[in-house]
This record gives C-alpha cells, structure tokens and sequence, in this order.
C-alpha cells in the first residue's frame, strides 16, 4: 500500500533488522560508558544481526540530543568505531525527543533519492554524561584567570570570584527546559493533567500498568529479542533494562512527592526515567534487500510531522496523527498496534482524551469530527518510557523496533510509532510487516 507524506506520494522503505542496547537508568550501570560507545555496539550488533558487513554501508545517521563536546557528529564518529569505512558518510540529526524518529526518516530520504542502498540509522544518548555546566559570568571570569600571565594579574581575577560562580548549572535540568515557554517538561504535563482534568490516581494507575507489562514482558524474555548485551569494564554483562519496577502497586506510586508543582499530580512514579541507551536499525532499498538471507522485519510507509504550542508539547502526537489521517486515509482502528511514547502518564492520557474530543477536534485541528477512539488494548502493549526510561536521542528508533517485533510476534500487519517533542512538535509513522 503506498501512503502520502507530507501530502507527498510515499515509497516504502524497507527495515531489514535492527537491534539496541539494554535500557540503564542515568548514573547507574552506563555512567561510564559513552554515548558514542552504546551507538557503536547497538550498529555493530544491528549489523551482525542483519548479516550486512560494515563496508556494504552507504551512510549512518544518527540521532542525539545532548551532542557530546568531544564528538560533535556523533553519527560520524560511532560509524567509524564500528568499522564502517571512511570513504561512507555520516551525519547526525536532532528532533529532539523525535531524533531516533528523524534519523530514520532521514534514512528513507536518502534511499528513495537514489543517495543510497544501505542506511544504518539509529539514536544514542548518555544522560548520565550530560556535563555540568558555568554560569556565563563564570565563564568569562575562567577566561580571564587562563589569559593571565604574571601571579599578579591571577590574583587580580581571583579576587573578583564570589561563590556563586562555583556553582554548576546542571546541563539535564537545562536541556529539559524549553527556552520559549520557560516551562519544564514536568510543568508542561502539569499544564495537562489540568487542563484535562487527570487524577493523580489515574496518573500512578496509568504508571502501573507500564510496569506491569513490561515486567511481563521482560519475563518471557521478549525484549531480549532485540538487546544487545553490554560488557563494562569491571567485566559485567548488562543484558536487560534495569528501571522495570516488578510488583509496583498504586499505593508505593501514592506516597511519592509531585516535582514540578507543590499541589501539582506529576511524580517521578508517573514520569518517564532518565535513562541511557541506544538503538540502530538497518534499512534497505527494494532492490537491496536481494542481499539479505531473510525477509525484512516490515517497512514504513508513511509519516507525518507537526507542530504545537511548547506549553502543550504532550500533545504533539495528536497533531501529528491527525496530519497522518488526513494524508493517508488511515483511521485508529487500522492500526493493529500503537507505541506512544510515555514521556509522562498526564501526558498519554491527555493525548488519548484529545484524540477522543469533537471539540478539541474543531478548536485545534480544524475539523469536525475528532479523531478518534484510541484502542488501549492495543497501545504499549510491552509497556513504555514510564518503565523502560526514555534516553531523549534514542527513543524513536526504539519505538518503532519494538513496534514492528511485536506486530511480527502477533502475527499482525500494521502499526502506529508516535511521541511529543519538546519544543512543541509530534512525529508519527506507520510500519508494515507484509
């Protein structure tokens, strides 16, 4: 079936495989293991799955959000430590929370153009590694002290140090403020979860059922389907996510303090983890794929992009969805299953009675009717960020690897992969298996 994007005709673009890293919660297992490091295995693995060599790699495109100083096209550098030749290109790409989303698009642009046969695309972030940050006034004094050159000219700058500029700006808190609304993450769901009238109960209920079925699923080892283990340095393996909470009830999540408001519902029990890890999928041209020994695990084809108010960032999937609708004809009902991705259970939730409302549909989205029902039987369905953690860069890419394993474990054909963005921006792309 060929869909439109971007009120575009739309090739399919096959996805042969891919693979990504067990999901850690930041500071914990990976604090010392790079983003640059977690992309390099989830590529290499991605590779050795789909049985593709490193030479036979047209371009690697990679998402990231927090850009490591020390590797500033991250892309670039994890193609060359996977051992992708030096003559392929790479580029890395940031949608934000959309980036492991945006590399994949970028992946589909560059093979329905000709520019390439095989893409190895993918997302990486270490939120553990996100560097603490100086002041600027701060800075400029640094500046001056290194420029000095006799003792005296030192003591002249030390003098006018104060302790405020020895306090660090912490770099994760910063990024996760949108410099337009001046609001966090956290205070735009709490936006939400009043506007829409979200319980707090309802919020920690939400929580638990992403637990509880990713804890379900991590038992009948259905993740490990696509986790490459990692190896630390001391010599342990990491071979699962860490930040599933089994036996997590209503009752633990109540006793939790709110963290964006002081009479706010959004905790840290109902809040996406901070998380690091990565993932990478091969795609493929229809005429590539005579290389590969299997049939591809599906395709995608079609996806929308839109835009919404930063306050209301959480709602980005809404607009997106209903841009996919109006290009492809498509309705909820057809979709076998939906990943949204649980940045915050406010947020899903409001997504979800958005999605549901005629006069949400007439206000915001110009149209008559709303979108729809959305199935939740069908959505997450292996549970979400809200267990798994949410590594900002990777995340879309882990997305639709999920989504397209689950719809083959099912037996099922097509599937929806959407999430907000901060900054006000939702993406949405459908996959195939058949």
């Amino acid at each position: 079936m060929t869909l439109k994007s971007d009120n575009r005709p739309f090739t399919p673009v096959a996805i042969v495989d891919g693979m990504r890293t067990p999901f850690a919660k930041a500071f914990g297992s990976f604090a010392d293991v790079s983003a640059v490091e977690l992309g390099k295995i989830a590529v290499q693995q991605s590779l050795r799955r789909c049985g593709l060599s490193p030479e036979a790699v047209d371009q690697v495109i990679f998402g990231n959000v927090a850009g490591p100083a020390d590797a500033a096209n991250i892309a670039r550098v994890i193609a060359l430590k996977a051992g992708v030749p030096q003559s392929q290109i790479a580029h890395t790409v940031n949608r934000n929370c959309a980036s492991g989303m945006e590399s994949l698009l970028a992946a589909c642009n560059a093979i329905t153009h000709g520019e390439a046969t095989a893409v190895v695309a993918g997302g990486t972030e270490s939120m553990s590694q996100i560097p603490l940050l100086v002041r600027p006034d701060a800075a400029k004094l640094w500046g001056r002290l290194a420029r000095a050159k006799t003792m005296m000219a030192r003591l002249a700058v030390l003098k006018d140090f104060r302790p405020r500029h020895f306090k660090p700006v912490v770099g994760i808190e910063l990024g996760l403020t949108d410099p337009v609304s001046g609001m966090s993450m956290g205070e735009t769901a709490e936006l939400l979860a009043r506007e829409f009238g979200i319980s707090r109960k309802t919020q920690d209920e939400f929580a638990v059922a992403s637990h509880a079925k990713a804890s379900q699923t991590q038992e009948r080892c259905f993740f490990s389907g696509e986790i490459a283990p990692v190896t630390l340095k001391d010599g342990t393996v990491c071979d699962k996510d860490d930040g599933i909470r089994h036996g997590q009830s209503v009752e633990q999540l109540a006793r939790l303090r709110p963290i964006f408001a002081k009479d706010g519902t959004v905790t840290a029990g109902n809040s996406c983890q901070i998380t690091d890890g990565a993932a990478a999928m091969v795609l493929s041209s229809a005429k590539g794929l005579a290389r590969f020994s299997r049939a591809p695990l599906g395709h995608i084809t079609g996806f929308a992009i839109a835009g919404c108010d930063p306050r209301r960032m959480g709602l980005g999937p809404v607009y997106a969805i209903a841009k996919l609708m109006k290009q492809t004809g498509l309705k909820l009902d057809d979709f076998d299953l939906i990943e949204i991705n649980e940045a915050f259970a406010a947020q899903v939730i409001a997504c979800e009675r958005a999605m549901a409302s005629k006069a949400f549909a007439e206000k915001e989205l110009s149209q008559s009717e709303p979108i729809g029902v959305l199935p939740m039987d069908r959505v997450n369905v292996h549970g979400g960020a809200i267990a798994l953690g949410h590594p900002v860069g990777t995340t879309g890419t882990r997305l639709v690897l999920t989504l397209l394993r689950a719809l083959r474990d099912a037996g099922k054909h097509r599937g929806l992969a959407t999430l907000c963005v901060g900054g006000g921006q939702g993406v949405a792309i459908v996959v195939e298996t058949r």
